[in-house]
């Protein structure tokens, strides 16, 4: 099952935000609705759902179940 929604949260003040995730591409910057901070991905992940999300991305949940995508 490829998850397209998941709950973002700012590492800084803890603000959360349901969001729809692009199913064709990585979103890497986002930001906070609460506190303004603009959220980047850790390194070693492809966008700000792999790191601050409760469901990798799209993208990821594809290769990791075998299928090829566009990233």
């Amino acid at each position: 099952m490829i998850y397209t929604r998941a709950t973002l949260t700012c590492p800084v003040c803890s603000h959360q935000v349901e969001m729809e995730m692009p199913v064709n591409y990585c979103l890497h910057t986002y930001t906070c609705e609460g506190c303004g901070a603009v959220l980047t991905p850790k390194p070693g992940d492809c966008c700000v759902f792999c790191s601050y999300a409760d469901h990798p991305c799209p993208p990821l949940q594809s290769k990791e179940a075998g299928i090829e995508c566009d990233t």
